[in-house]
């Protein structure tokens, strides 16, 4: 089952295959997710990237600046970008540090750093349609990465934001939702305990 219509996240991964292909960035949100998990698709595209990259976006197409949610934003083919600038945004963790891997060609924001930053989103809305997405892209990392939870941890030490942890797990139990992940209620109870003991072992 999938969260947004098919019609609308082919577009969105068009316009993000576009831009892999004129810029130099790290992807991160929904999309991220879908290259980690295999799992729901985004019809949004998130990007971090830095200052000599932003000038070449800027030079190519419209640029807005969001000074309340420090980021900026463009649209193409109707779908939005949302462009996030190390030292300028201010997400829950800080986009300097953050470390990236490559997956079919894009560097893509680490399990870890995925996981937390997706936890940071759904609790600015938890309430929305979007922070339901949020929970439903936490539980596929959960789900289908293989989550270093040591890792996990420290960064959210190192960062002050150690009560992510205990937000993670009753985000956990109280998930219900397994019809977005191909799998059998009993299957997805116990994948769940699985994942609830990996967490508390570390």
């Amino acid at each position: 089952m999938e969260y947004w219509h098919d019609l609308i996240t082919e577009k969105s991964w068009k316009v993000l295959q576009k831009l892999k292909g004129k810029f130099n960035f790290v992807l991160m949100g929904g999309w991220a997710v879908y290259l980690l998990a295999r799992a729901q698709k985004s019809k949004d595209v998130d990007i971090i990237l830095d200052i000599s990259e932003l000038q070449k976006i800027k030079a190519q197409y419209e640029l807005r600046k969001n000074n309340n949610l420090r980021k900026y934003e463009i649209k193409i083919s109707e779908i939005d970008i949302d462009i996030y600038v190390p030292f300028y945004s201010k997400l829950i963790l800080p986009l300097e540090k953050i470390e990236s891997q490559i997956i079919e060609g894009f560097k893509v924001t680490k399990p870890e750093e995925l996981l937390i930053l997706k936890q940071g989103a759904e609790l600015d809305r938890r309430y929305s349609e979007k922070g339901e997405k949020d929970r439903i892209d936490i539980m596929s990392l959960l789900l289908s990465c293989e989550m270093d939870f040591k890792r996990y941890k420290k960064i959210l030490k190192q960062n002050n934001r150690e009560e992510l942890a205990g937000s993670l797990i009753l985000l956990i139990k109280n998930f219900k939702e397994y019809k977005y992940f191909k799998i059998l209620p009993s299957k997805f109870k116990k994948r769940k305990k699985e994942i609830l003991e990996k967490i508390s072992k570390n």
